[in-house]
């Protein structure tokens, strides 16, 4: 199989878990006694967690790297305060959008940098994309929840979009492939970036809407999450 189609097939796959999650989502709220309030609250901070993760095993690692200190902290505070900003315009449009810009976030740098893998030749393209995969299933779950709860579009339309994003992991895939793997100080910038975006959004929206009194399950969540990436990163070596 040549290398690129391969690139397409696994960004595509990893991107089809948003709306996998999503269609998860829908089914839970169709039958919410099912799941209950507890695996509700673990699989949103499971989600958190696998952020947590993929920011502090794959997006800040491989952006240091790239970058000289001064650079690297500019990026990552500029994420910050950028997503800040963004948050501030989402809650004066009264928009449910935080975790679905959340899993974007985290899903874009992070099928450019499947494609640049690829193109450099390193061996941890497959465990990369297999990865973005396990962390997009509860990111789909939970930005489908948190869209639905507005009330403000269809179950339909929002899954609908769902599957159209997924299209995104293959042209971000192309791009790191063909382009931005290239330039490694473009690179840096965007994970560190997109890392300081993704904590902001974490603690800002996904952490508190986790939390569940006189429970242990959601911090068990994030713990299982970040563990997830953890795996990943000692199997890749």
């Amino acid at each position: 199989m040549p290398e690129t189609l391969l690139v397409l097939l696994l960004a595509l796959g990893a991107g089809v878990a948003m709306p996998a999650g999503a269609v998860f989502a829908r089914f839970d709220r169709l039958h919410p006694a099912w799941l209950g309030s507890e695996w509700r609250h673990f699989i949103v901070a499971f989600g958190g967690g696998a952020l947590i993760s993929a920011i502090a095993l794959v997006l800040v690692p491989d952006g240091v790297a790239k970058l000289p200190p001064l650079a690297a902290g500019l990026s990552f505070a500029a994420g910050g305060v950028t997503f800040f900003l963004l948050d501030i315009l989402l809650n004066r449009l009264q928009s449910a959008a935080g975790q679905m810009v959340a899993m974007l976030s985290d899903f874009i740098p992070e099928a450019i940098a499947l494609g640049a893998a690829f193109a450099a030749g390193e061996n941890t393209g497959l465990l990369l994309a297999f990865l973005i995969a396990l962390q997009n299933l509860p990111e789909g779950f939970n930005a489908f929840e948190e869209l639905a709860r507005s009330g403000r579009l269809a179950q339909s339309t929002i899954l609908s979009a769902f599957f159209a994003m997924a299209l995104l992991g293959p042209a971000s895939a192309l791009a790191g492939y063909y382009w931005l793997g290239q330039y490694p100080l473009v690179m840096g910038t965007l994970l560190l970036f997109a890392s300081g975006g993704i904590l902001y959004l974490v603690f800002d929206d996904i952490a508190p809407q986790a939390k569940l009194k006189n429970t242990w399950m959601p911090a068990l969540g994030a713990v299982a999450g970040f563990l997830l990436g953890l795996s990943g990163s000692m199997l890749a070596g």
